[in-house]
Parts: C-alpha cells; structure tokens; sequence
C-alpha cells in the first residue's frame, strides 16, 4: 500500500526540528513513505533552505518541495500539497514533530482491516524540547460513537496523526479558512457527512508544544474562530443549537483568562501527565 506524507513549513521554524521530524519520518520507520509533499509556505532563511537541500539530496525524487511566493496560512498551504499527493491514502505530519517508529505500519495496517474508515489519528505524547521528557499524554477517543460525541465540544483528533483518503477530503472542499481552527472545521465536515472515523489507542507521535503553547490561545481573535465553530455546528447539525450556544459562552470565557490560569487549566484537565 502506498502513502503520502503531507507536511508544510513555514519561516519560523527550527531547522533542527525540521531535521529530526524528517529522519523519523523517513529513516527510522519500520514501513517508510512512498512520498513526502512539504509545501513551503512563503520565504524561508537560509538555514531551512539548506537543511531542505540535503534532505533532497538523501531523500531523492520521493521528496516533492511545493515553493509558495507568499505565505498563506496552514490550511490553504495544506490545500495546495494535496493537488501534488500521488497517492490514495495521506498522512498528516507536523514539521516540528517526531514519529514512532511504527507509526506508518500500524496505521496501515488498521486501514487494511477496516476499509470503511476514511480518516482516523492516533494518540500523542507532548514535550517541550527534548523527547526524553515527553510525559503528556494528549487522548482522544477511539471509536465512531464517542468520537462523534466528543467533537460536539473539543477537537476528536491530533491533527499531526491523521490519514485521511484523500477523494473524500477533495469532495468535502479540503481545508477551510478558519483561524487557529482549520483542522476541527474539517474534521466536522466529515463527521457531518457521515463518514466513519476512528482513532487508534496507540501513542504514534511526539508533539512539541514549547513555549507556552496552550497558554497562548486566548484573545479576541480566538474568539471570533469560536463563533465560526458554532456557526457550523448548527449549520451541520451536529449540535443542539442550545447546548451548542453554551459552549461557545464557556470556550470564549476561557479565551478571555490570564495565560497562566489558562495554562494551568490545559495542563490539569485536558491533559494527563504520565508518571516515569
């Protein structure tokens, strides 16, 4: 079975990350790509410049670099890498992020076993800068009912471990302008149209969050993305329109807290820290 890895890089990141995304990805998996598409979103320094030259040079014709003249946000960059997958099925991947090593076999061989399923992720273990010290546990739920249950109120995938046929996101419209929120926009529109989804139980990646990530989505902006979500909700109806409204008053709220409080709160109830 033949995949495509799906990736886009953009000026801020670290070539380093990059350099150690690229390597899990392509020389330490168990079933490696049969491609990968990085689309570069706008100019880049020299630095990624020169790590993206030796990774064509070691990777050879299966690494297709897709150049933008200008940046243009994840989705619509992500949009533009699909016209160039040559394969059915596309894996998602973060630039910053690492695979497990047998992140591609055991997520192709669920798509063997269960040929209904037309997108599905994974579990992931967050670290801030050295994987050594990934202890956090992100979940999701595994099967259709919760999933469907749980995208009511937060996000039901880890979007860096996502596969998705690639004819079913094209006839859904692909990637939608939706601030901070492309990926759960998708994964709605999917739900909505009835296709069946699953996640894995298995931990398939290492997420970087550094810095602070969580803490820093808050603000006007964010809120505005949340009106978005609950303008789609309802117009899929994959909500009831009241409890739909309460969620988007209590989501805003907590865009509106002091970065640390809404750190604190990432940290405590929606993430699960393991014990080593």
């Amino acid at each position: 079975m033949k995949i495509s890895i799906l990736m886009s890089l953009y000026i801020k990141e670290n070539e380093n990350f990059l350099n150690d995304c690229l390597k899990s990805v392509w020389e330490e998996q168990t079933v490696p790509p049969d491609e990968i598409v990085l689309v570069v979103d706008g100019p880049i320094g020299k630095d990624l410049q020169d790590s993206l030259i030796f990774w064509q040079k070691r990777i050879g014709s299966s690494l297709k670099i897709v150049p933008l003249a200008v940046n243009v946000g994840l989705g619509k960059a992500l949009n533009e890498g699909l016209k160039h997958c040559s394969n059915d099925w596309i894996f998602r991947m973060d630039t910053d992020d690492i695979c497990t090593p047998d992140r591609f076999e055991k997520q192709i061989k669920f798509i063997q076993q269960n040929p209904d399923i037309v997108l599905f992720g994974g579990q992931i273990l967050e670290f801030d800068q050295e994987i050594s010290d990934a202890n956090v546990f992100k979940a999701v739920p595994v099967n259709y009912g919760d999933i469907k249950k749980f995208a009511q109120k937060r996000c039901p995938f880890n979007h860096m471990t996502v596969a998705y046929r690639k004819d079913i996101i094209e006839h859904l419209g692909g990637y939608k302008h939706h601030l901070f929120m492309e990926d759960y926009n998708l994964w709605l529109r999917v739900i909505g149209a009835d296709y069946k989804v699953a996640n894995l139980e298995d931990v398939v990646l290492y997420a970087r969050v550094g810095n602070g990530m969580h803490a820093r989505r808050k603000g006007l902006e964010y809120i505005k993305s949340e009106k978005q979500l609950l303008n789609l909700k309802k117009e899929l109806k994959i909500q009831n329109s009241m409890h739909a409204n309460i969620l988007f008053l209590i989501r805003s709220a907590f865009r509106l807290m002091p970065s640390p409080l809404l750190g604190k709160i990432y940290n405590t109830f929606l993430r699960k820290k393991l014990n080593k």
